[in-house]
């Protein structure tokens, strides 16, 4: 597991949105929930079949974990670990961000070098 880094997906208009601020509260899930979601590195493709079936116009965040106070690692209803930020996150963490592609038959293909 790479804890340096970790993943949020978003939709490509919303993105757009909040690169004209500083900050990210999240998305209406996340507000609802009081953290913002993320995925480490390993549990990118499983967030998107879960939650983003057949979806397109999508972005992949890469976030640097390193200024992130308030990052918390919880345990999910399947046993697996998540990264939750309780706050908002600071644009100047987002290192990278990456397109992610719906092939014909609905499957989600993620850049060979997003990790």
């Amino acid at each position: 597991m790479n804890l340096k880094y970790i993943f949020k997906i978003i939709d490509v208009k919303e993105w757009q949105k909040v690169k004209q601020s500083e900050t990210y509260l999240g998305s209406s899930k996340d507000i609802e929930d009081g953290y913002i979601h993320f995925s480490g590195e390993d549990q990118v493709k499983g967030t998107l079949e879960k939650y983003y079936s057949k979806q397109e116009n999508l972005i992949l965040l890469k976030v640097e974990t390193l200024k992130l106070d308030h990052l918390i690692w919880e345990q999910a209803s399947d046993g697996n670990m998540f990264p939750h930020l309780y706050s908002s996150l600071d644009l100047s963490n987002v290192v990278d961000e990456f397109e992610i592609n719906l092939t014909d038959n609905g499957i989600h293909e993620l850049p060979n070098n997003f990790n």
